[in-house]
């Protein structure tokens, strides 16, 4: 285990570990325990968010062999939840549908699903990023969801359920992933450094948590890489992290933010140019700022949509924000978002990479009230 990434490493190997989808996994446990399994399912979602890992653990519960009636969490001891969790399970077959996609890949499904388990009650079949199938391979498959064997389960899992064919959405009992809370992300990080032996500052976690952009993965990957620069030893500071992941945290996006309500022009040129310097990532800045003034937003149509639970913000930083919004109108902060957006989307095509950034400013400052 010590030479897998962290991802792998704490991928849950129950239901009870999962944390964030609690809808999924309650309605999930209860076919499970009531023996109500369907032939086809699709976990819709943003990346990141646990659809791959719940169809595993899902897998592994239907077809462990020393489940009693009434449960639904897999034994992880018997040989078919020992195979399914080293990626040797024969009657678990895992297909990616980004280089599998053509109708020769599904025919050859097709010719499989034919024979019985080899071992285990289920054979089952996960197909990730589903919506990437052909159009004649989502016909080929149509078919074979109309009509599969009783030993067949299907569990489909995409980030684009709108690209799929209706008739599949059809015949699948479908589940939606939601996006990760920044407090659902600390709590797994707090879990992981534990199990580590390593110490962060309180506001490092974070900073991880706010740029992992509600997933899972991307928060993991971020620590492993804090992990491996620290070495395991010491006090991992929010400083090391923003120097070595080229981020910005949320108080300097909020002095940035003061220098746009105040219509400083050189200051806000000065700053982006003070990080651009430092080596920070400006696509990466241009969504933290995005981030941090949708939630201005938010604040300003309705009080109520933000606190400490589901912002991810310090109480400080809250109230800072509470005094920002206060002094300006829905329509700056629209303006500001409609800005910061366009050039964003614009940065990767620049010869010089602030330049979308310091004509945005340049518009919100000039732009009358």
């Amino acid at each position: 285990m010590t030479n897998l990434v962290l991802y792998r490493k704490y991928r849950p190997q129950t239901f009870g570990e999962v944390i964030g989808q609690e809808h999924v996994v309650q309605t999930l446990t209860n076919s499970i325990k009531g023996n109500n399994i369907s032939h086809a399912y699709l976990f819709s979602g943003p990346r990141g968010s646990g659809k791959t890992t719940i169809a595993r653990l899902f897998a592994k519960a239907i077809n462990c062999e020393n489940r009693k009636e009434g449960q639904f969490e897999p034994c992880d001891k018997c040989s078919s939840c020992l195979e399914i969790m080293g990626a040797k399970s024969m009657d678990l077959i895992e297909i990616d549908a980004a280089s599998h996609r053509g109708v020769d890949d599904i025919r050859e499904l097709r010719e499989g699903i034919k024979f019985a388990p080899v071992k285990s009650k289920y054979k089952i079949f996960i197909i990730d990023e589903c919506h990437q199938l052909s159009k004649d391979a989502a016909n080929a498959l149509l078919k074979t969801l109309e009509e599969p064997p009783a030993h067949a389960v299907f569990l489909l899992a995409t980030t684009e359920s709108h690209k799929m064919i209706p008739t599949i959405l059809s015949r699948c009992q479908k589940f939606d992933f939601k996006r990760l809370q920044v407090p659902e992300i600390i709590k797994k990080l707090e879990f992981i450094s534990k199990r580590e032996n390593v110490k962060f500052d309180d506001s490092a976690l974070s900073l991880i948590a706010l740029n992992s952009r509600g997933s899972f993965r991307d928060a993991e990957s971020l620590l492993d890489e804090c992990l491996s620069f620290s070495g395991g030893k010491g006090l991992i500071k929010t400083e090391d992290i923003k120097e070595l992941l080229g981020i910005v945290e949320v108080g300097e996006i909020s002095k940035f933010v003061d220098c746009l309500i105040s219509k400083n022009t050189k200051d806000a040129i000065l700053f982006l140019n003070s990080i651009t310097d430092n080596g920070v990532d400006l696509q990466e800045f241009t969504k933290t700022l995005v981030f941090y003034l949708r939630q201005q937003l938010l604040l300003k149509i309705n009080p109520n949509f933000l606190n400490l639970h589901n912002s991810g913000l310090s109480s400080q930083e809250l109230e800072k924000m509470k005094v920002q919004t206060a002094g300006l109108a829905q329509k700056d902060l629209q303006n500001m978002l409609e800005f910061f957006i366009d050039a964003e989307n614009k940065i990767k095509y620049s010869a010089i990479a602030q330049l979308p950034l310091e004509l945005a400013i340049i518009n919100i400052t000039h732009l009358e009230s």
